[in-house]
């Protein structure tokens, strides 16, 4: 039918005014201006579709409106060839033909309505007309998911601001601090008239620079005891001779968590600040500390200040803390996973150091692997362990139980400090996962060349994995052969990705979330029915097209560009991960669990922002699917 045939009449002054507030409880009207509102319904005109009428199909070309359901449901329709047709419900304030009213192309979905339907119909041109006078309009329809987002942020930042009423933002840029002006002198210079600058000036840090731009080196108050009261050295001395080169530096648009992973992994103090390469100030682990009372330098300089358990235990805690304090002040979810991963990180490694010694084993015999989640660095709240260790081809077969005896060790004090113990015995302390070099590599063949149930699960386990801990150098060549074998074996490939199509999204035919019935509540589990698609999606194609990431954004964002998606799709995506991960935080937070669950949460809960991106995102899931389905399954 004629998209115009079924137009009644313009929207009356009685229908705006009636609308107007309605309208203005829901986005993107709520962020909008009245007058811009006001501009969309007086633009709009008013159209009657009976039930199962179609109202916009492929056939009627590029659509010539954007569709507000101002009473009644549409359900949309998509026939994608290569898999089973898929359908969705709209309700009454959603917007439709949003995308190709944009892009002047044809929809790839036929709406039409389910009961007596009423919509409003915005011209194309008005709407592009008020995207350019409306920020809040442009930004929604240019990516609708990315505003749902915002607003869901906001929400849960208010349920948890009372937990981190007094902590400031890490996602504060660094030029917005203030940041004090770092004392500065020449490379001729002698240690005498340094250390006597740093004493006058009470500083803790002095750089080295050449023609005050160029920043040559630093000296530090923690450099001078081991550098030159120990080593006895001549105050004449140039200070070239003593200064840290190849300084860290950061921008001022750089944030504060940037400043406090910096300083976390290269356990340093002192961070100097440029603005377009100009030097204009520095960032201290002392100033960090004043913005945050559990800061990440203060966590992990703790962890590694200390070989007792009990102190490493409260450390745990500490990490658990900041993650709710840092949720609370609406830290996005790819922020709090690398924070929380790497401060597990830094635990852990510290348990490796003090059981290592205490077996007197060399470092460099040996890789402690971290499996999963934490090899992806997205670790939440709620994780237990999954490790492994490999270690050299030369170590004696009797070094073997001493590796053993060393890991379980390690998994117990893990376990100690709330990481509980893998069920599935996912861990370094289990012989088959202690295994050297070779034993690794004839393991991950027989994966890939068998390809049945249980080395197809052992392959989505063990084929994210990073050393932790050791000797790097012992995982070069198991990296080298799973991006290469897994490439080159499409039969391991499909194998993996028909597996992954058995994980059902919760999403009916009408693209309602699909709950499950829990003790009388309404539940989906964000985790198996979630993150865990689209982590599986992920590594399948970065397995297949031999993609070295191992971050499931980072393998989304180059999957997108090996597969030629629009960028906006891939965003999407990513955007759809990490709003599921953010939910799956918040419950695990939250003291109540569902069945023991922390990944299950009740959806009649959700308020009707999380609930509408909820959706979304399940949406998206399910399209990552197909693209995976066309492309292996069949």
């Amino acid at each position: 039918m004629a998209e115009k045939s079924n137009i009644t009449y313009p929207a009356s002054h009685s229908l705006v005014q009636n609308l107007r507030q309605q309208l203005m409880q829901g986005l993107p009207f709520s962020k909008m201006a009245q007058k811009d509102v006001d501009f969309f319904l007086t633009a709009s005109s008013e159209a009657y579709f009976a039930p199962k009428e179609v109202i916009l199909s492929p056939a009627d070309g590029a659509p010539q409106f954007l569709y507000l359901i101002r009473q009644g449901r549409v359900s949309g329709r998509r026939d994608i060839p290569g898999i089973e047709e898929t359908a969705f419900l709209l309700d009454a304030g959603s917007l439709f033909s949003i995308g190709s009213a944009f892009a002047n192309r044809p929809v790839s979905t036929t709406y039409s309505a389910v009961d007596d339907c009423f919509c409003l119909l915005f011209p194309v041109e008005a709407m592009r007309q008020l995207a350019s006078q409306s920020i809040p309009f442009s930004e929604f329809l240019n990516n609708r998911i990315w505003g749902l987002l915002q607003e869901s942020r906001i929400a849960l930042r208010n349920a948890f601001a009372s937990q981190a009423l007094a902590e400031q933002s890490l996602e504060s840029r660094v030029g917005d601090l203030a940041l004090k002006k770092p004392l500065t002198i020449g490379p001729n210079k002698s240690l005498r008239e340094a250390l006597t600058l740093i004493d006058e000036k009470k500083v803790g840090s002095i750089l080295i620079v050449e023609d005050q731009h160029t920043i040559l080196g630093i000296l530090t108050r923690y450099d001078v005891l081991s550098r030159v009261t120990l080593s006895d050295l001549d105050l004449s001395t140039p200070i070239s001779a003593v200064m840290t080169p190849d300084v860290k530096t950061l921008t001022v648009d750089d944030t504060a968590e940037m400043a406090g992973l910096l300083m976390s992994r290269f356990h340093i103090r002192h961070l100097p600040v440029l603005d377009r390469g100009e030097l204009v100030g520095i960032i201290s682990e002392r100033d960090l500390f004043s913005l945050q009372r559990l800061s990440l330098s203060n966590i992990s300089s703790a962890i590694r200040g200390t070989d007792d358990l009990a102190q490493l235990q409260k450390c745990a805690d500490d990490i658990r803390t900041f993650a709710r304090n840092l949720l609370g002040q609406g830290v996005q979810a790819r922020q709090l996973t690398t924070l929380i991963s790497h401060l597990n990180d830094v635990l852990t490694v510290r348990l490796i150091e003090i059981y290592a010694a205490k077996h007197q084993l060399n470092m460099t015999q040996f890789a402690w692997i971290a499996l999963g989640s934490e090899g992806r660095s997205e670790q939440t709240i709620a994780t237990d362990q999954d490790n492994a260790l490999v270690f050299s081809d030369s170590a004696p077969e009797s070094q073997r139980e001493v590796f053993l005896r060393f890991a379980g060790e390690v998994n117990q004090a893990l376990n100690e400090c709330g990481y509980p113990l893998c069920k599935g015995n996912i861990m370094a302390s289990n012989p088959e996962l202690c295994l050297t070099q070779h034993e690794w590599l004839i393991r991950f063949s027989r994966w890939i060349e068998q390809g049945n149930p249980q080395d197809l699960l052992n392959a989505s386990i063990f084929f994210d994995f990073r050393v932790l801990a050791g000797n790097p150098d012992l995982l070069i060549p198991l990296k080298d052969y799973v991006r290469t074998k897994a490439a080159a074996t499409p039969r391991f490939i499909k194998l993996m990705a028909d597996n992954s199509l058995n994980i059902r999204v919760p999403l009916n035919w009408f693209g309602a979330i699909e709950p499950k019935e829990i003790d009388g509540q309404k539940t989906i589990d964000l985790k198996m029915q979630g993150t865990a698609i689209i982590v599986d999606v992920a590594r399948i194609y970065s397995l297949a097209f031999g993609i070295e990431a191992i971050n499931t954004r980072e393998r989304l964002a180059a999957i997108g560009r090996a597969l030629n998606v629009p960028e906006s799709e891939s965003a999407s995506w990513i955007t759809a991960f990490e709003f599921l991960q953010t939910l799956r935080l918040a419950a695990q937070i939250g003291e109540a669990k569902i069945g023991g669950n922390p990944n299950v949460i009740d959806i009649e809960k959700l308020n009707i922002v999380d609930r509408s991106i909820l959706k979304e995102a399940l949406s998206k899931v399910r399209s990552l699917q197909q693209h995976l389905q066309l492309d292996y399954a069949g």
